[in-house]
């Protein structure tokens, strides 16, 4: 890459970067009181009555998917509203007429998700030790599917704002696509528990493998074995990245 291009970079990312920090009291604050709410809620109040999942405490198991589920929300949310606004001011045509790489503009917009989730995902970490003593059984198997989650559904938010034609359009995809893959996703509940044929339709939603990643990361135990969930994550990057720099290159949505 040479000087130019590292440039352009640095100056996307940074541009996005302080997007959401100059704003943080919108950005960051709200995941941490949400999930400060799910930790009371369903960790201490309904925890207390279930009791252990599998050899843990229920607050235990789902710490890892709360966390997963904010750095999902978030990603995605950041870089769908970003690459928009983008368009709609017209901001997006000066990047297109620049002699920058559209593998950069990605790899920009995508970095400012991404930073945003690393972000969030620390800050609900911190809000969780409040509640549970957290254990870490893998920190590589944890650091590796939070970057590959996240740059996933930043990706995804890009490749939504591409197509989208309206800011409506933007919440159409997290209210009825995101919200029910995540709940359904294992953050809540061990597929164990499932009937056999709900536990096979489980295994269709990407996001019980993100899930059971992280939490393999933390607990050393899953409902998933863990390189599969890698393996899938790695494919799913591949297949996005690979659909949004062909999105961009044929300028779908963004040139008239």
């Amino acid at each position: 890459m040479n000087n130019l291009n590292w440039v352009a970079l640095l100056t996307i990312w940074r541009k996005e970067c302080q997007r959401f920090l100059r704003i943080w009291v919108q950005t960051l604050i709200p995941p941490a009181i949400t999930m400060s709410l799910y930790f009371v809620i369903f960790g201490n109040l309904i925890g207390n009555r279930i009791g252990q999942m599998g050899n843990f405490s229920y607050m235990e198991f789902i710490v890892p998917g709360l966390i997963m589920m904010a750095v999902i929300t978030n990603s995605y949310s950041n870089v769908s509203s970003s690459f928009y606004s983008a368009k709609f001011q017209r901001n997006i045509e000066e990047l297109l007429v620049a002699p920058v790489s559209n593998w950069i503009i990605i790899a920009g917009f995508v970095g400012g998700g991404v930073a945003r989730a690393l972000i969030i995902g620390i800050i609900v970490t911190c809000v969780s030790m409040f509640f549970v003593d957290i254990q870490i059984h893998s920190f590589a198997m944890i650091i590796v599917t939070l970057l590959l989650t996240a740059i996933l559904f930043a990706t995804a938010g890009l490749i939504n704002a591409v197509y989208a034609n309206s800011f409506d359009d933007i919440s159409i995809v997290p209210t009825f696509v995101l919200t029910p893959l995540t709940y359904l996703g294992g953050v809540f509940y061990s597929l164990s528990l499932l009937p056999e044929f709900w536990q096979s339709v489980s295994k269709i939603n990407p996001v019980v493998y993100m899930v059971n990643g992280f939490r393999y990361g933390f607990l050393g135990e899953s409902d998933i074995n863990h390189y599969i969930s890698l393996g899938l994550l790695v494919g799913f990057n591949i297949i996005l990245i690979s659909w949004a720099y062909s999105l961009i290159n044929r300028g779908v949505g963004i040139r008239s």
